[in-house]
């Protein structure tokens, strides 16, 4: 599914905390957010697209989760965090190249062509990986030795990149071909990037195959890169393994290469030049860095704002007033169809209860607002997981997809009540975690947790409901059967 992901570690976060976040980037996918109690955790996990069946371990954890609201094609689980404080986004699909998918083939479903004959199973994906893997860890390391072992032995029918954090660390692990995976510990300094494409550009097998403190992947990785003479990195160099598993097509240039120029611009503003002749990187360049040290401490409000982005200040904005032949020529983080977006953020200056906050955005980013919620709570409110397959403005889902949709269309009058709901949301979203923080502090009472998500929701409704109310009349104003005359 094609999405963005951003991942920060640690010390590059304004308070410590780690957060990755993507957006999911379905077409218009009907999202809600769920919790899943160990009672409702399948003891035999069955796919609806490749028909794989897995057992799953006993003592599955409580965790959130963003599923598909329609079942139909699946649960698609998307993000959440458990009650271990561990939190996971699966996936971001990658790209890939004819060398590594014709070593390693990916595990497609087949359907059976005659009576008699069995259908072909096919591997685990998107549909399926944070079910199997985001109840039964208890670090962000474990998430990626738990996936890359249902990779090994299961394959996969798609290539993706998946992310884990918990209060310590970051990793992030791409799929290489149907069974092989490589993975890599986010330096707590650094934020990664990742648009739709295979991004890790540095690897270390010796640390991969010995402390594993920054490095893993699958256990003949090495290998399966010499017997298929995989490896084009010149001799002396160090290893990229982006030269190796990944793409470089005319289509990463206009789909995936100017978003991650885009989220370095706005990171490393001073550190780099993005514009000009002698530009150090451009919209189009192949060698865009992975990971990047920022050039301020960033917040949960940044990562928001990144990933709502569409190129503000540059030629490329497709909102710009003046045509100057490249508009919206590139494709836009912030994008019409997104069905959720989730920071996953894991605190670690708070107690165990209070680490996990999860900022929802429905529809599309750059009109919508994050909403933080307390993960250690055994239900979500009404208004955020009772979601309808058919529009209403009783959940935030619609009534997010109903600003942006309007929004759009009136944009010059519209952005300023979107920018101000934005803001009034996060705000009061941060005030009243500041205030149940200190209230389970004082009372040790989880129940304060469920209470503070209800008043989260029945704030962002009040105040999605008034901004819905402002940017109806904008769009109402600019109809094209309009008239004006002295008669209104």
């Amino acid at each position: 599914m094609p999405c963005t992901t951003m991942l920060v570690g640690k010390k590059a976060s304004n308070d410590g905390s780690t957060m990755i976040a993507r957006t999911d980037d379905g077409f218009f996918d009907e999202k809600k957010i769920i919790v899943v109690t160990p009672e409702k955790q399948p003891k035999k996990y069955k796919s609806k697209l490749s028909h794989v069946e897995i057992e799953l371990p006993e003592n599955p954890m409580r965790y959130t989760s963003c599923p598909s609201v329609n079942p139909k094609d699946g649960i698609w689980a998307a993000t959440g965090i458990n009650e271990a404080n561990v939190g996971m986004t699966a996936t971001e699909t990658i790209t890939s190249n004819p060398r590594v998918l014709a070593a390693d083939p990916l595990v497609t479903y087949e359907k059976a062509k005659k009576r008699g004959e069995k259908e072909k199973i096919g591997g685990i994906g998107e549909e399926d990986i944070v079910v199997l893997v985001l109840p039964y860890i208890h670090t962000a390391r474990e998430g990626v030795e738990r996936l890359g072992a249902l990779l090994e032995t299961y394959g996969t029918y798609e290539s993706n990149g998946i992310a884990f954090n918990d209060e310590n660390e970051v990793w992030w692990l791409e799929t290489i071909g149907g069974h092989h995976w490589i993975a890599r510990r986010i330096a707590d300094e650094e934020v990664v990037v990742a648009p739709n494409q295979f991004g890790m550009d540095r690897f270390d097998f010796e640390d991969a195959f010995g402390a594993q403190k920054e490095n893993m992947c699958s256990k003949d990785l090495q290998e399966f890169i010499q017997k298929n003479h995989l490896d084009l990195n010149q001799e002396g160099e160090a290893f990229n393994p982006r030269f190796c598993f990944g793409s470089h097509t005319d289509q990463d240039h206009v789909y995936n290469t100017p978003r991650a120029w885009y989220m370095g611009r706005i990171l490393a503003p001073f550190s780099h030049k993005w514009d000009g002749p002698d530009a150090e990187f451009t919209p189009e360049s192949d060698c865009l860095p992975w990971s990047i040290i920022p050039d301020k401490k960033v917040t949960a409000e940044d990562v928001k704002y990144i990933l709502s982005t569409y190129y503000q200040g540059t030629e490329y904005n497709p909102y710009s007033s003046h045509d100057t032949g490249k508009r919206g020529m590139y494709r836009s983080i912030g994008i019409n169809r997104t069905g959720v977006t989730s920071i996953c953020q894991i605190r670690s200056d708070v107690p165990d209860a209070l680490k996990g906050i999860e900022w929802i955005i429905f529809g599309s980013t750059a009109f919508s607002a994050a909403l933080p919620l307390y993960t250690n709570v055994n239900r979500m409110p009404k208004y955020l997981s009772n979601v309808t397959l058919d529009t209403s403005t009783e959940n935030l889902y619609w009534s997010s997809r109903l600003i942006g949709a309007l929004a759009d269309s009136c944009y010059a009058s519209a952005i300023q009540h979107v920018e101000r709901y934005q803001s009034a949301v996060a705000t009061e979203g941060r005030r009243i975690i500041k205030e149940y923080d200190e209230k389970y502090e004082q009372t040790k009472d989880a129940a304060v947790l469920v209470e503070a998500n209800e008043l989260l929701a029945k704030m962002a409704k009040e105040k999605t409901t008034e901004t819905l109310n402002k940017v109806l009349l904008e769009a109402s104003k600019n109809m094209k059967n309009g008239y004006n005359r002295a008669d209104n």
